[in-house]
């Protein structure tokens, strides 16, 4: 396989025609190399337009769906992010060359120890992972909930926890995967005053759910 080739091809044909159009996003997905991240007996589907698995039965999300949540979340240099579910730390890797610091979240041990070795390996230095359930919002040892400027859910969540929200600065973004399966939405959930949140829905999708997200019948009224 000609790797580079099939990177090229996995832009043009999977990523450009989901409306991932920003020059930046484009060229990072050439930098940060994807097959990196990707567990071994799988690297030969790393440029698949599919999920790829992970150990303990999760997986990495398609590369259109990564990429368009990157484009969306529009990080800024100076930016604080927070990140549930490292998986293989790709995500975080992408999101750690736009951002001042990533926080990343993942409640399996064994992935914990993957995203670690993965960004180390590839020598991303301002990125933390931490272990622990983040599918409700996230807080630190101090036991106190952190705002930060972006927020992204890799994977999907039956519905929204509010706090989330809370864990949003003024003008923070919120990229997440809401609904079950058949119907899901990748929301932009903005923060645009102390207690006004603007949402839009980017585009329909399909993802794994979050381990331990709340379901809707958990809920009452």
């Amino acid at each position: 396989m000609n790797i580079e080739q099939a990177r090229f091809n996995m832009i043009e044909q999977q990523i450009r025609p989901w409306n991932v159009l920003a020059q930046d996003v484009l060229d990072l997905l050439m930098v940060v190399k994807r097959e990196e991240f990707v567990p071994a007996a799988y690297r030969s589907l790393a440029f698949f337009d599919t999920e790829i698995p992970l150990p303990g039965g999760e997986n990495m999300l398609a590369p259109k769906i990564e990429a368009r949540i990157l484009q969306e979340a529009n990080v800024k240099k100076h930016e604080y992010v927070l990140e549930i579910g490292a998986g293989s730390g790709y995500m975080a890797a992408l999101l750690a060359h736009k951002a001042r610091h990533v926080t990343t979240v993942e409640i399996s041990p064994e992935l914990k120890a993957l995203a670690e070795q993965n960004l180390a390996d590839y020598g991303v230095a301002n990125v933390d992972v931490q272990l622990g359930n983040g599918a409700q919002g996230w807080t630190g040892a101090d036991g106190k909930a952190a705002e930060y400027d972006v927020i992204v859910i890799s994977g999907s969540l039956p519905v929204l926890p509010d706090t989330f929200g809370k864990q949003l600065k003024i003008g923070g973004r919120l990229l997440a995967i809401v609904g079950s399966a058949p119907v899901m939405e990748l929301q932009l959930i903005t923060r645009t005053s102390e207690h006004v949140f603007e949402t839009v829905n980017i585009v329909e999708t399909l993802a794994k759910p979050l381990h331990a997200a709340i379901t809707p019948s958990h809920f009452t009224f």
